[in-house]
């Protein structure tokens, strides 16, 4: 064993659990887990020195349990009704949904569909118009600091003091929250370690690579320990080795009982991360569920995609099989692929005919069209 493995056995143990007050565990509860375990540590994530104290929160076990010893799963963001209005324009139209402890949930929708404005609703930084929002079981109107004090927020955009290096940004952050300056110090270098920063502590951060700037502001984000993190874009601009290194890293976060809520226009990310979502369009929420759910449901196993000509448009209303034209190829979304490209086939020996499996994309755009939004 590692001195590295060393330590973090002692950090699960609970033998430094001395330096920092812990939460609580709720009732029936009589073991905590450590935050920051990745999940995946065969795919080259390994427990950070000293990581399993970085938290009271972290620690905490989210799920409680009956007295039958089932789980019992609580709701973490719960809205009805949400309504969001600015002069004429209604940007939210009385939508409802909730959000598990735990989970990943998802909002999806082209540009001014209202996700964004949700989020910032649920951020407490945007009153509602009517309606009602609850996080941790509190008005967003009457207990606003009480929830701030709760949430980890990732921007959109790269907010981080060029003042200061990357560690100092932490520190500095940490005041918001009240944070002791002993304390800020461990969770900080902690934060650089599980972000795999370490190396770059003292670098400005004018010096940092795009994708070391966003993980240092989900670092940023979890300094105070949040329950709920809120995520917009967060792998927005990066290359695919960061935005699997992000990834990983929030499955980790997840592992550890943390709920997330995201908004992304990488379907394929929300299709990864997501254990639900929704899909919004004009304030509305469109459908809702999990993303093998939704596929099954509006787009099929499969989609048939062949060039679009008089002969292939023939056959398939011959067949009475629906389907969509994207540019110049027509899409056939079916559970019979093999059977609608057989047939396709034998009228477009000439053309090629491909199969391929459905994806959240192809629900996306079958719900909410392809017309640019700006």
């Amino acid at each position: 064993m590692t001195v590295v493995d060393s330590v973090w056995a002692k950090r699960i143990r609970g033998l430094w659990t001395g330096r920092l007050k812990f939460r609580p565990n709720p009732p029936g509860k009589n073991s905590v887990q450590p935050p920051f375990h990745p999940a995946r540590a065969e795919e080259g994530f390994h427990p950070p020195p000293g990581a399993g104290c970085a938290s009271e929160r972290m620690l905490y076990s989210h799920d409680s349990t009956d007295s039958s010893g089932g789980t019992i799963i609580g709701d973490v963001i719960v809205a009805r009704d949400l309504e969001k209005r600015f002069e004429d324009l209604i940007a939210v139209d009385r939508i409802a949904f909730r959000v598990r402890e735990g989970e990943v949930f998802g909002f999806l929708g082209p540009n001014g569909a209202g996700k964004t404005t949700t989020m910032k609703m649920i951020q407490c930084v945007s009153p509602k118009t009517g309606g009602t929002l609850q996080v941790f079981d509190m008005d967003v109107d009457t207990h606003p600091r009480e929830i701030k004090s709760r949430l980890g927020v990732v921007p959109q955009e790269t907010n981080l003091d060029p003042d200061f290096s990357a560690y100092r940004n932490l520190l500095v952050y940490a005041r918001y929250f009240g944070i002791p300056k002993r304390e800020a110090e461990q969770r900080a270098e902690e934060l650089l370690t599980f972000m795999q920063l370490e190396e770059k502590r003292d670098v400005p951060i004018d010096k940092l690579s795009g994708g070391m700037k966003r993980r240092l502001i989900i670092a940023r984000a979890l300094i105070n320990a949040p329950e709920l993190l809120i995520l917009d874009e967060p792998t927005i601009g990066l290359d695919p080795q960061a935005r699997h290194l992000i990834w990983e890293t929030l499955r980790s976060l997840q592992a550890e009982g943390n709920t997330l809520v995201l908004t992304t226009h990488y379907l394929d990310e929300a299709e990864r991360l997501c254990d639900r979502l929704v899909i919004m369009d004009h304030g509305k929420i469109l459908v809702e569920g999990a993303p093998a759910d939704l596929i099954r449901e509006h787009a099929g196993s499969d989609v048939v995609e062949v060039e679009q000509t008089p002969e292939v448009i023939a056959r398939l209303t011959g067949l009475g099989v629906n389907y969509d034209l994207a540019g110049d190829v027509l899409q056939v979304f079916t559970d019979r692929p093999h059977d609608v490209a057989r047939e396709l086939l034998e009228v477009c020996r000439h053309e090629a005919v491909t199969v391929r499996p459905a994806t959240l994309e192809d629900v996306f755009l079958r719900l909410t069209g392809r017309r640019l939004r700006e």
